[in-house]
């Protein structure tokens, strides 16, 4: 693993986010929701997360999710990811989602 410094840590924005949608990315080629997260001041941004493992959509409307808010938005097939929401990945490639563990404010600063 290769060390950064606190310089290089300052650079990625995570933000605090509460998903409003979320439909199967149909025309995905891994499994995948097409998401839709209110970021607060910054805006609704929308994100591909292969997260189907553990969620379903419907249990993901009104979640709080931690996200990078600063990498340029991706093409992913038809759809522009604008953001990368945040989990841990076991071996099978499912992912749990990091969260709050208290609901705060939208847009929030994570660091």
């Amino acid at each position: 693993m290769n060390s950064i410094s606190w310089a290089d840590f300052e650079k990625i924005d995570m933000r605090v986010g509460t998903i409003l949608h979320a439909e199967i990315f149909t025309e995905a080629k891994k499994p995948a929701y097409k998401l839709q997260i209110d970021f607060g001041p910054l805006g609704i941004k929308k994100s591909s997360a292969q997260i189907t493992k553990f969620y379903q959509p419907e249990n993901l409307i009104g979640k709080q999710i931690i996200a990078v808010v600063n990498f340029p938005p991706k093409q992913i097939g038809p759809f522009m990811s604008e953001c990368l929401v945040m989990g841990a990945v076991d071996d099978d490639s499912g992912v749990t989602l990091l969260s709050t563990s208290l609901k705060c404010e939208n847009g929030l600063r994570v660091g």
